[in-house]
């Protein structure tokens, strides 16, 4: 299948775009909360003896509160108001919120916009209560936003460009000099009708053909480089391969691909989770092994399901297979090259290397990491 990325990829831009400030999106941009979203969702319809349906759950990702909520009733033909539902489900979510965890790289770039003085604010189609709630999870978030919009503050929300023209000019920038940065393909069209330059890091399951209007798709924030738009680079990798906050989750191992464990929505890797990766992988309850994974996309009769190759730079022990795994990722090496398919990654022998060697420094070290599963496992 061909590379369904519509747009440069990063390594292939010549141009440099002046950038003075940066807006965010935040559910499924910064935040992982279409994974909270769907279990809750899935809880609450089975009160009604319906299931979630997938192309129509797409099809509402972005949209207001209200837009959304008339939407799901109809679709579902629920016995509910939109004010009922809304007033039936809030409290499921309020319960959940602080389960939703940082997006790979979403701490990462704010921290450095932050560190480097360019401002940057929040414009998110969800009501500035619900705004609230969910940052209030997040220490120093609220802080660092010099505006935070919900649609409940402008006339109309996304896909009209009018919350990101009114943060522009709360922070006295330029529209033209505005990068906004989305997940949804309705917040990507209410930035370039505002007259700005969008990067789109979108869910794989909602198809990132769709993106085209996007001036670039990433997989992941952390695929983004800032000098390309006039913004000071990143300096913070640790013998090529850059820290990360841990990644953790389950699998089964066997013949050099992982098998993601999908008993616990809430545990599953969130599609922005993409790339090569070293870590730490745990076997037999104790045994800790080296790990270097590729996190892509395999496509199987016209879906994308997850595939992850994993390769073990001390070896692989004839009796390491067939056996379940808990992995920590803590580095992240690269995503795609231009060449390669956005699917699915090969682990290069310059992966390997760079992970043999990455493995030596203390922040990816065994002592570092062994508090991590004492974590996971409470």
């Amino acid at each position: 299948m061909e590379d369904p990325s519509p747009t440069p990829r990063h390594d292939e831009i010549k141009e440099i775009h002046k950038i003075s400030a940066v807006i965010f999106d935040l559910d499924g941009t910064l935040l992982n909360t279409e994974q909270v979203t769907k279990a809750v969702f899935k809880d609450f319809l089975a009160k009604f003896g319906k299931v979630p349906d997938r192309e129509k759950e797409t099809k509402r990702l972005g949209l207001v509160q209200r837009e959304a909520v008339s939407s799901i009733i109809k679709d579902y033909d629920l016995p509910l108001t939109p004010d009922q539902y809304i007033k039936d489900i809030l409290p499921l979510h309020l319960g959940k919120w602080a389960l939703a965890k940082p997006l790979p790289g979403a701490n990462r770039l704010m921290s450095h916009l932050h560190k480097k003085g360019v401002p940057f604010a929040l414009a998110s189609n969800s009501v500035r209560r619900n705004i609230e709630g969910k940052l209030s999870y997040h220490e120093g978030w609220k802080e660092r936003f010099a505006v935070i919009l919900g649609s409940d503050q402008v006339r109309l929300g996304k896909p009209a460009p009018d919350i990101f023209r009114e943060a522009a000019k709360r922070m006295n920038v330029d529209a033209a000099n505005c990068l906004v940065i989305e997940d949804s393909i309705v917040g990507v069209k209410a930035a370039k009708a505002a007259g700005m330059k969008v990067v789109a890091v979108p869910s794989v399951n909602i198809g990132i053909h769709q993106f085209s209007v996007a001036d670039y798709v990433l997989h992941s924030i952390l695929e983004l480089q800032p000098e390309i738009w006039g913004l000071p680079p990143f300096a913070d990798l640790v013998d090529n391969v850059l820290p990360v906050e841990p990644i953790s989750f389950k699998g089964f191992y066997s013949n050099g691909l992982l098998h993601e464990s999908t008993d616990d929505m809430l545990a599953g890797l969130p599609d922005q989770v993409f790339g090569i990766y070293m870590g730490w992988a745990k076997i037999y309850s104790n045994k800790l092994l080296k790990i270097v994974v590729s996190i892509g996309w395999e496509n199987n009769n016209c879906s994308l399901e997850r595939h992850i190759k994993a390769f073990l730079p001390e070896g692989n022990d004839e009796n390491v297979n067939d056996c379940e795994m808990e992995l920590v990722l803590v580095g992240y090496i690269r995503g795609s090259y231009g060449k390669e398919t956005t699917y699915a990654l090969d682990i290069l022998d310059e992966d390997k290397c760079a992970a043999r060697s990455a493995f030596c420094q203390q922040e990816f070290s065994v002592d570092a990491c062994m508090s991590l599963f004492q974590q996971i496992n409470g």
